[in-house]
């Protein structure tokens, strides 16, 4: 059920996009052209593009609350799962001892002379 409503959640979201950027808008947008007259002139466009972009919102909305509805309620019935816990500590390791000093250079010394 999950799946298939973000599935849904999808396609509505990729209808959203289409019809809102078939809308004319101010700065020319990507408008079709049509006849005068008639279901897709001008005004039946615009009154069609903006029913279908209110519809398709008030979907995605309401689609929007139930996932997270679910989403919600299938959270909470899930155990933690604590197989992969590393909160034991390892016992720490013991300080290496220090190194034994290196012997002087013998080219340094020529080298200053």
């Amino acid at each position: 059920m999950f799946i298939f409503l973000i599935v849904l959640q999808a396609i509505v979201a990729a209808m959203l996009v289409v019809v809102i950027l078939i809308q004319k808008s101010e700065g020319g947008g990507l408008g079709v052209g049509g006849s005068p007259s008639g279901f897709m002139s001008a005004r039946g466009a615009a009154d069609f593009l903006t029913r279908s972009t209110g519809v398709l919102a008030a979907i995605f909305v309401g689609l929007s609350i139930v996932l997270a509805a679910l989403a919600v309620a299938s959270a909470t019935s899930q155990k933690v799962d604590t197989s992969l816990d590393r909160s034991v500590s390892a016992p720490a390791a013991a300080p290496a001892a220090p190194a034994a000093p290196l012997p002087a250079d013998p080219l340094a010394g020529a080298a200053k002379k």
